[in-house]
Parts: structure tokens; sequence; C-alpha cells
């Protein structure tokens, strides 16, 4: 998470044209009619949202104004659906404003960094994988889980620093280039997470994600052997 103070006026701007037509089409997209009729999916938002916000919450906040916590985004999407973890991501974000914890101003890009993003690429591994149509269901938790984790973060850690360095006015450490030295230790746990409460969530309650083809990944094996 960056502050706003770190991020020239022109960044923080294409921040929010970037996040505000996103969040108006994950409303347009959003499934409000089963959201509303459905107490279950009711109740996966707004653990979803409160568990969100708790982990959000769990961070390490530097001097220089760049705070770090784990992102937590692609359980979330395979869990909702992209439109609901958009505007789920908002809400936890809303929450951190209303706590001081995170800037108004800087919500916009903070929101594209840490949320679209990994929606996108958690979204696009699991299309990916829909079309592969695989049998066996851990292809579903590594691809979709662990790798879709493991890519979201370190494209949030490179195009943050990008960021960072285009606009200039945050100081890079001289020690930079060792810091792909520590990119497992940051990449390495968001993909564990994820990719255990994916794990979880597929053996106990596999209805609960909106993206787990049940059909095909828990029939029985000798449904789909060739018939003679």
């Amino acid at each position: 998470m960056i502050g706003a103070e770190l991020l020239s006026p022109q960044t923080l701007t294409a921040g929010w044209l970037i996040y505000v037509p996103v969040l108006v089409w994950a409303v347009a997209r959003a499934p409000w009619v089963e959201l509303f009729t459905d107490s279950r999916r009711q109740h996966l938002l707004f653990g979803t949202v409160l568990a969100l916000f708790m982990l959000w919450l769990v961070r390490r906040d530097f001097d220089t104004g760049v705070s770090y916590h784990f992102i937590g985004m692609t359980a979330v999407t395979l869990l909702l659906d992209w439109p609901l973890a958009i505007l789920g991501g908002l809400c936890a974000q809303l929450a951190l404003v209303l706590l001081g914890r995170q800037d108004m101003a800087a919500v916009g890009i903070n929101g594209a960094l840490l949320i679209l993003l990994p929606v996108l690429v958690t979204e696009c591994c699991a299309i990916l994988v829909e079309r592969a149509q695989p049998r066996n269901l851990f292809v579903y938790i590594f691809c979709s889980g662990f790798l879709a984790a493991a890519l979201s973060a370190l494209l949030c850690l490179l195009v943050g620093l990008g960021l960072l360095w285009y606009d200039g006015v945050f100081a890079m450490p001289y020690w930079l280039e060792d810091f792909i030295g520590y990119l497992w230790l940051i990449i390495f746990p968001e993909a564990f997470i994820n990719g255990m409460v994916v794990s979880a969530l597929v053996v106990f309650s596999p209805e609960w994600l909106e993206t787990f083809n049940r059909t095909r990944y828990l029939s029985a094996p000798w449904k789909d052997d060739d018939k003679p």
C-alpha cells in the first residue's frame, strides 16, 4: 500500500480513472438478484469483507509511507467471482479509510494495484484452467490458487515499485538490486495463504466457490471412462 504523499497528482488521478470505471462495470455485472435472495451469498460477501479488512490491518507500516500486507484477493475472487470480489475489496478499503489507515486520495491507485490487478490475474488463470478442462482438482488448486496468488503478489510489487520510481518522489534505497532475493519471502506466503484457503474450500465447501466446476472435478472417476 502506497501513501498519497509518495505519488504525484497525475498518478493519483490516473489511479482513480482506472479504478472508478471498473467499479461501475463491477456494479453492473454483479448478481444483485441472487445476492438479495440468497442469504448464503450475503453471508459469504460480508464475511469476506470482514476477513479482508482484518487481513489488511495486519501490516507493516514503514516511515517512508509504504505499507506491506498480504493481499488475499485471489481466494476472494475464486470465492465470489470478480464483480463481488472488486466490490468487497472496495468496502474493506473504505473501512481502512474510516480508521485512518489509508489515504482517501490514494484509494484509486491502491485499489488498482491491490484489488484490480490480483482479480485480473486470478480471473485470467481461472479462465485458462477452465478452457483446458482438467479433471484433476489439484490443477485447479495449484493454477487458480497458488500460482495466481504468486503472480499477483509479484506484479503488485513490480508495478508499485515502478510507480514509485517513475514519480521520483520516493527515495529508492541503494540496495534495491538485492530486493530480488527477498521476493520469495513475499511471494511464497501470499501463494501459501491463498492456496490453503482455496484447498480448504474445495475439500469442505466446494459449493461456496463460484469458479469451481463441481460436476467435472468431483464426479466419480468411472463415469468419465470411455465406454466400449
